[in-house]
């Protein structure tokens, strides 16, 4: 079960489709139940089951033999409570949703979650914040999209790629860049300075371009707008550096695994679960300190050792969150949860 799927596009909705594909490569048969509709018929190896009637989610918790939530599904998996199949969920998200006392829906998720098999946590920080029991598996990536490319020359400095929201940390990074570009104009006032390219689009686009306006960067900061496919790994593959400032709300930033999978050497906030996704081949600063930031920027430009010594920490990184790596971890948990596995 996934509250969203393709064609949709995020972190939750591509998971679940690689776990779906794994499972069905491992000889299980799939069903994905989702409120995400398409406007094409699909072509995967297994069935969707898209904006589902009362009727079709009790035919497919029928069908079932164990049911694996990627977030908590309740509005999904309401049949469950009838026929008692075995559930393992996934937290990919903070337990709470906004309200006081009973508006506070946090109290079902978790009433939700006493009724799962099993409860797995995206990263340490979910796991610490909303359930201290749940076992700890890091998402995947996309390897088969994300991957250093021949031919193309590493010629950009840092990269900013994500939805133009507040939250994502965008101006910070502008402000931490032009305090960085001041140093090196002190020490060296004919150097010519890095560059920062935003890959994205979103409500703040057009404050981030005053911005940087305003800083007088319009040299060194470009907007590049949405890009998403190959292109987007040719982009990653141009860059030596991925900033991921994130203020908050990030609970493991599978946008950290795919830079690095091209190439480039993640620069993130201290931010919930993106220390685990960047692992020890991240540079972590702390999170809405724009001179940590401009720190760490700093840093990694005057130290290549440093550079070297995360880009050599890279594949053993990459290798844990392999597709087949991650689903074949939540097979053995969904194979236990069948066969009447210990709850945890």
């Amino acid at each position: 079960m996934s509250h969203r799927f393709s064609p949709e596009i995020g972190g939750i909705e591509v998971n679940s489709e690689i776990y779906a594909r794994a499972f069905v490569a491992a000889g299980h048969s799939v069903r994905v139940a989702t409120w995400s509709v398409a406007a094409q018929e699909d072509a995967f190896p297994f069935a969707v089951v898209r904006n589902p009637n009362g009727a079709a989610l009790f035919k497919a918790h029928t069908w079932a033999d164990v049911v694996f939530e990627n977030n908590p599904c309740i509005r999904l998996g309401w049949p469950g409570l009838l026929h008692s199949r075995p559930a393992v969920v996934v937290l990919n998200t903070e337990l709470y949703l906004k309200g006081k006392g009973w508006l506070n829906l946090g109290w079902v998720k978790r009433a939700w979650l006493r009724r799962a098999r099993t409860v797995v946590s995206v990263s340490e920080a979910v796991r610490k914040q909303f359930w201290p029991a749940a076992s700890v598996i890091g998402n995947p990536y996309r390897a088969h999209a994300f991957r250093v490319l021949p031919g193309i020359a590493r010629t950009g400095n840092f990269m900013f790629m994500g939805r133009l929201v507040s939250q994502k940390g965008a101006s910070l990074a502008v402000a931490a860049f032009h305090r960085v570009l001041a140093r090196l104009a002190a020490a060296d006032p004919a150097a010519p300075g890095p560059l920062l390219t935003i890959v994205g689009d979103g409500p703040e686009r057009g404050n981030l371009e005053q911005q940087v306006d305003a800083l007088g960067l319009r040299a060194h900061v470009h907007f590049k707008g949405f890009i998403e496919g190959p292109a987007l790994a040719e982009e990653l593959n141009r860059h030596r550096f991925l900033l991921v400032p994130s203020l908050y709300g990030e609970a493991f930033g599978n946008v950290v695994l795919e830079g690095m999978a091209c190439g480039c050497v993640p620069i993130v906030s201290d931010s919930d679960g993106l220390p685990d996704a960047a692992g020890k081949a991240g540079f972590v600063f702390r999170r809405g300190d724009v001179d940590a930031l401009a720190d760490a920027i700093s840093h990694v430009l005057s130290s290549p050792a440093i550079e070297q010594q995360l880009r050599a920490a890279a594949p053993a990184h990459l290798a844990a969150h392999l597709p087949d790596v991650v689903a074949r971890r939540y097979l053995k948990l969904l194979e236990a949860a069948h066969s009447g596995g210990r709850k945890s």
